[in-house]
């Protein structure tokens, strides 16, 4: 046995646990070496916000940790969401970190990580309730991006990127509900898939979040972590309102599989109007390139349905009313009421605006984001039974990552945050309204060094073309040697 070295900090997960099968190194020292990691660089970045250090250690070296797929392999889960029996959940809140409060049982999510063999090291920062494309929550400090310290990290799992960019870890846990995964992924320079609407369960504690467009996923470094990962935590629990197409064999089978000859539509604009930074652009025109010279079919055509205008309005209508939804039941849980003290600005104002909507109207935006995702899916499955198109990519974002600050509340206007919020989202939030698979890669970096990342979209339940594709642009366009400047 040896101690794990600072160069082990680039090896993925799969390598990791690939290491203690064969006995190269223990648990106990993969996870050693991980604190010493997050210890060296965590003052500087503000990701993990609520270590379990002891506690992974005693994990680490028990007779009785699971021997999953990737035993022994440290990791950290987002402080919103998944999470075991007494671990403390803030979710970006400080009444809940005043609070100190914990959840009483554990989530079905969580409970399929603890079997794989994984070793929770902690929780990392996320905004408020995961409310913004950053992550700045009045908490915790803000957490800072490797590339650049200034800048973003991403949001709402800012915290989770900027641990795996730096090499604390090498896979953390995120979510997704407008782009919550991709968007960190894009400003950190890695791998962050959405999986398909209800890939896996929200249970016990819920049946769906944010009416169906969240979920649960990760941040890597490789393709094959994100497949392994997904294997994992794949499946309905009983009970979930809905499920998804079952794939037809493992997903981290697909990685490295011959995807085909494919057609895939892309689009280097803004939907419904509006900007789109030059290295975004750009990002989608070298990604393009790198398809067409993988034998692909790559041009220029996306879904019309996404210049509707009126998207953004029965986005925001469920958004809003789920979270004057989600402040009265931690109000319930907290035995007390919230009030505009309790909480940031933005986050009232909100669920203020949601709490305007009528039961008729919520029910008539849920209606139109029904059709949408219906005239949307209809791109790639045309309904006079033409070929249709079996991916799309775009920029992930509108924007690189822009400076710690942009989204602070104004004096006037608590919302500033929230439109700041639609260049980063433009290209994500519409995939979380039809429930279909995305993934970001890291295929691109400014003139300023920022990462810039691109994004494929599949039909649902076709998260294995998405992994095909995205492994053949990884040989094709290797990221993983790249390093930010503040990493461990």
């Amino acid at each position: 046995m040896r101690p794990m070295s600072q160069d082990d900090a680039t090896l993925d997960a799969l390598t990791q646990a690939e290491r203690v099968r064969r006995g190269e190194v223990t648990p106990a020292e993969l996870v050693d070496a991980a604190i010493a990691r997050i210890e060296k660089r965590n003052a500087e970045l503000g990701a993990v916000i609520l270590p379990r250090f002891e506690a992974a250690r005693e994990e680490a070296a028990s007779a009785d940790l699971p021997d999953g797929p990737l035993r022994g392999v440290p990791f950290l889960l987002k402080d919103l969401g998944a999470h075991g029996p007494g671990d403390p959940c803030h979710n970006g809140m400080r009444v809940l970190k005043e609070a100190a409060w914990t959840e009483p049982s554990e989530t079905h999510f969580a409970a399929r990580l603890r079997r794989a063999g994984l070793i929770c090291l902690g929780r990392t920062n996320t905004p408020e309730l995961g409310l913004l494309p950053t992550t700045e929550p009045d908490a915790y400090p803000p957490t800072r991006n490797p590339w650049n310290p200034d800048h973003s990290s991403g949001g709402s799992s800012g915290g989770s990127a900027a641990a795996v960019a730096a090499g604390m870890v090498a896979i953390a846990h995120a979510s997704d509900g407008g782009g919550s995964i991709r968007i960190p992924a894009a400003h950190c320079g890695l791998v962050g898939l959405k999986p398909t609407r209800a890939r896996s369960s929200f249970g016990p504690d819920l049946g769906e979040r944010w009416g169906g467009f969240s979920v649960e996923g990760f941040v890597t470094r490789s393709v094959r972590d994100t497949a392994t990962l997904l294997d994992v935590v794949a499946g309905p629990e009983p009970g979930d309102p809905y499920a998804a197409i079952t794939p037809e064999r493992p997903f981290r089978d697909e990685v490295g599989a011959d995807p085909g000859r494919l057609r895939i539509g892309f689009l280097a604009r803004a939907p419904r109007g509006g900007d789109v930074h030059a290295e975004c652009r750009r990002a989608v025109e070298l990604a393009a390139a790198a398809l067409g010279e993988l034998g692909h079919t790559v041009e220029e055509d996306h879904p019309a349905a996404l210049d509707d205008p009126q998207a953004v309005g029965a986005f925001l209508t469920v958004l809003t009313s789920n979270e004057a939804f989600t402040l009265d039941k931690w109000g319930e849980r907290l035995g007390r009421a919230l009030t505009e003290r309790d909480v940031e600005p933005l986050t009232w104002a909100v669920a203020q605006l949601g709490r305007q909507h009528s039961a008729a109207k919520l029910l008539a935006a849920i209606d139109w984001n029904q059709a949408f995702s219906r005239r949307v899916a209809a791109w790639w499955s045309p309904p006079d039974g033409a070929r249709g198109f079996d991916l799309l990519l775009t920029p992930t974002t509108g924007e690189p990552a822009p400076p710690l600050g942009e989204f602070a509340p104004k004096p006037d206007n608590p919302l500033h945050g929230f439109g700041r919020a639609a260049a980063f989202s433009m290209f994500t939030a519409p995939f979380n309204v039809t429930g279909q698979p995305g993934i970001s890669l890291p295929l691109h970096e400014s003139a300023e060094g920022l990462p810039v990342g691109v994004q494929l979209v599949a039909p649902a339940g076709r998260e294995d073309v998405l992994l095909r594709v995205a492994a053949q642009l990884e040989e094709a366009r290797p990221w993983r040697e790249r390093r930010p400047p503040l990493h461990v």
